[in-house]
């Protein structure tokens, strides 16, 4: 007697009912708006993790080719990480070219006024309006690798045809450099001097700064990879329970 051993694959994996289909759509969704999905871990982690990479998207909708990130996907994400109990501190990665002004300020300030503790680490670059947003955290790392580039604030096809115009720019990058002196350590004089300098950028002014070279300056608080910016951010929340401890003991 023969026997057919032939099997149907098919028929041993069953569909996934209306709850596994639901989820799997939810990632796949996250992957194409956010460009990020939730790794899996044994465990819930108490850190949200945002990552700024490519161009900050403003206003203006960019190119399909552009890697962007969008502004309006990343308040949200604030809004709920302020808002769950769970997470217990936010560590933002940046990767970023810089993009809109009005929309990377809007992000370091979202960031800079968050209750938890908050650490930013620069990793390939951190340039134009990244830099605002890598000094908006608590403490901030930059790999010993990593870029940033300094320059006043440009426009792209427009000219300046009234005197009103030119001000509200001044003031715009007024803002910026306000911003950047009062959430790091370096001095306004410094920063004007490193925005304006000629002859390193071909065709333009500014600086690009390196590793140690933004610490030196004090933009960044030290030069660290992944591990250190976890263990110092972990140090912090850490602090930070105890100090609430403290003062409901009282």
């Amino acid at each position: 007697m023969y026997w057919n051993t032939k099997m149907d694959v098919t028929s041993e994996q069953p569909e996934p009912n209306v709850d596994e289909k639901r989820k799997m759509n939810a990632v796949v969704e996250t992957i194409q708006q956010l460009g990020q999905t939730s790794a899996p871990a044994l465990t819930e982690s108490n850190i949200f993790c945002m990552t700024i990479i490519g161009q900050v998207e403003g206003h203006l909708v960019l190119p399909p080719q552009n890697k962007t990130t969008k502004y309006e996907h990343l308040i949200p994400q604030l809004v709920a990480a302020e808002q769950n109990h769970k997470i217990e501190g936010v560590f933002i990665i940046l990767n970023t070219v810089g993009g809109d002004v009005e929309a990377g300020l809007a992000i370091a300030e979202m960031i800079s006024s968050l209750s938890k503790p908050t650490v930013t680490l620069v990793l390939g670059g951190g340039h134009s309006i990244g830099v605002p947003i890598a000094v908006a955290g608590d403490m901030s790392f930059i790999a010993e690798t990593a870029t940033m580039t300094i320059h006043p604030i440009r426009l792209n096809g427009l000219v300046i045809g009234v005197p009103q115009t030119f001000e509200y720019l001044d003031k715009m990058q007024e803002r910026v450099v306000r911003f950047v002196t009062s959430h790091s350590n370096v001095t306004e004089h410094t920063f004007k001097e490193l925005m304006f300098k000629t002859g390193e950028l071909t065709r333009d002014i500014g600086t690009t700064v390196i590793g140690s070279d933004a610490v030196k300056h004090g933009l960044i608080d030290a030069v660290g990879g992944l591990g250190e910016a976890l263990k110092e951010l972990n140090r912090r929340i850490d602090s930070s329970k105890a100090g609430r401890i403290a003062v409901n003991s009282v």
